[in-house]
Parts: C-alpha cells; structure tokens; sequence
C-alpha cells in the first residue's frame, strides 16, 4: 500500500491518524464527507468539522477534498435509522454508518480514484488473525475502544484498511496532536448521534414518524399512564413514560402495532439468553458450545456467553463473510439488549462475529 485516502472528520484521531501516515512515508489525502445537510448537534457533519480537518491537512501538507455523501447517508444510515425506530426497533446508525458508508461508499470511491488502502482515526487495531488475514481487535485504549461499533463491516474490507491510533490512548493521540500543533488537539469527542440536531433524538422523530398517543401497561395489562407514541420508547427506558411516581418502572416492550408500552420492574429485563440475526462472521463459525465474550452496548462490560449448539447458522461456504444467526446463553443474567441493537462477540480482544440483537 502506498496511497491512503483518510477519513478525516475534523477530530484530533483522524487527523493524527493522517499525520501518522505521513510520518510512515504513505502519500495521504484527506477526505471529509458532507453526509447532513440539517442542522447538527454531534460534532461530525457539519460546517466547522469541515474546515477543521481543512486547516488539519493544511497543517499536515496533504491534499483535502470535500465531497457530498449527503444522498447516500440519508439511504443508508438515516432512514433505516427512522425505520427501526417505526417498527419497534433500537438502532446504532454509528455502526450502520461505518458498514454502508465509510466502508462501503467510502472505500469504493477511493479504489476509483487510484488509492490502495482507506484509513480512518478509529481506536481499533487489526493483526493476523487465526488464519494470516487481517482481523479487526481492540484498540490499546480500551475505554475509548470502537471495535464495537466496526462489528458490522464485513471483514474483507481489513486487507485494504489501516487503523494507525488503534496503538494509541487517548491521551497519546492528544499530546501527538499538540505536538503537531493541530488545533483540534483539545477539540472534545463526539458523543451523540451526529444528525439528530439540537432538539434531540425525540423531535427528530416526531417530525418523521406518524405519533399518537397510547397506553402504557404493566405485565398483567392493567393500564398505569400515557405515553407519547410507542416508536418514542426503547426497551430498558426508564424516564419520561408518563406513569406515576413511584415503583420505578423500566419499558419491557415495545408493541407499535397496539401502540403501547409494556413496563416492569429492572429484574424483568434480565434473560440469560439472547437472539441475534444478521450475524457477520469475523472468524470461521464456532464449534457447538463455543464460549465468547459478549458486548452488548458500546462502552459496556462485556459478560462470558456459550454459543448454542446447532444455533449458529450461515449460508454454505468457507468465507468469514457471510450472515446467519446464533443464541448466546449468557454465564449471568444481563438486561437483555433491545431489538436492533448491535452485540459483538469476542475471542480475547479480537473479534469474532457482529449482529443484531433480535
């Protein structure tokens, strides 16, 4: 690999990831995408993360472009997004964003324009696996590790990737950006969803989705308050279900075709077992009883699970690519993971599969 075409977001990881390359004798460009054409309140799509990774490539004497992804974010990452939350569903877009557009869109486009390899500031790292291919791990930071939200990128696309700050903490990447003189160096992480705009992930909703209000019930269906609209809700949600103080009550379901909410008390959310679909295999599928590691939310804890046997299904053949489904049983009881929600599942600090919580 000599040219590296970086995804540069206008924060301090990409653009010392960027400075990294250079540093390693790669001819690196720059490239930010324009996915939001909205108002913005996560610190990745709008104007000002435009012209901070501009000044940073300045800085760094590289090339920067500039290009609207605006279209293929909306199809890809936005209205599947509005979507799952229409059919009672818990979405991570994050993760949705990385399979479809930076390595999906992203990587197509740089291999058209003649570069051999796409680099972005993730704090994952890739090493040989099992087999000599690459296999995506943990970064070296591990509360700021994003192998999580990289579960669903399929992991033929590691051969044509470079992750240089998965080595890095936090703190390094910072100290290497002063060093450097980059202004964003001290420029705080991004934390929220990067298009839902100022007014929070309710009214984005509100504004796209058919709302009215409905019943919120307890397990035994009597009726306890009103809620909003059920696509509002998320299972594990404990505050604003307009039900009376008291007991505190925690959503158990989200029923959108009734329009209700079904709530309960925080042991009702605990399950030792957990179904999960669209699986992407990052390793030959396991053995019958396999014992993995399980994340079920990006900065969670992760609990020791035992793949059901006869559970792990996928199409025929050997590539680590395909999709199927599995059932983990838990070694303890979890809150179980909302319909939609991304679990990872771990050998170490590598990973092993990515998929969705049923």
């Amino acid at each position: 690999m000599s040219r590296v075409l970086v995804a540069m977001s206008g924060g301090v990881d990409s653009s010392v990831a960027a400075a990294l390359l250079v540093d390693a004798g790669y001819e690196v460009a720059g490239m930010t995408l324009r996915q939001w054409r909205g108002s913005v309140d996560g610190g990745c799509c709008g104007v000002d993360d435009v012209e901070e990774a501009r000044r940073a490539a300045d800085r760094l004497g590289i090339p920067h472009y500039t290009v609207d992804a605006a279209e293929v974010f909306e199809a890809t990452v936005v209205e599947p997004f509005v979507d799952a939350y229409r059919s009672g569903r818990t979405p991570n877009p994050c993760a949705t964003c990385n399979r479809e557009v930076r390595w999906g869109w992203l990587a197509v486009r740089a291999c058209a324009m003649g570069f051999d390899a796409i680099a972005t500031g993730h704090h994952a790292r890739l090493a040989p696996g099992p087999d000599g291919r690459p296999a995506l791990h943990r970064g070296r930071d591990r509360a700021k590790d994003q192998s999580y939200v990289l579960a669903l990128v399929p992991p033929g696309a590691w051969s044509r990737t470079l992750l240089p700050v998965g080595e890095l903490t936090k703190h390094q990447v910072r100290a290497e950006a002063a060093r450097r003189g980059l202004r964003n160096a001290d420029r705080p992480d991004s934390m929220e969803i990067c298009f839902v705009g100022p007014g929070g992930l309710r009214s984005f909703l509100s504004a796209r989705l058919p709302l009215r209000p409905g019943p919120v019930v307890d397990r035994e269906g009597r009726r306890l308050g009103t809620h909003a609209g059920a696509p509002l809700y998320t299972p594990g949600q404990r505050r604003g279900l307009g039900v009376a103080a008291g007991e505190r009550r925690y959503v158990l379901t989200v029923d959108v075709e009734a329009n209700r909410l079904v709530v309960g008390g925080a042991r009702d959310l605990d399950t030792t077992r957990v179904e999960v679909d669209g699986v992407v295999w990052h390793d030959d599928p396991p053995d019958p009883g396999r014992e993995v590691l399980v994340q079920t939310r990006a900065h969670g804890d992760v609990i020791a699970a035992c793949i059901e046997p006869g559970s792990a299904a996928g199409p025929a053949g050997g590539a680590p690519d395909r999709t199927g489904s599995l059932v983990l049983r838990l070694a303890a009881a979890r809150p179980r993971p909302a319909p939609g929600q991304v679990i990872a599942l771990y050998d170490g600090d590598r990973l092993v599969a990515g998929g969705l919580a049923r």
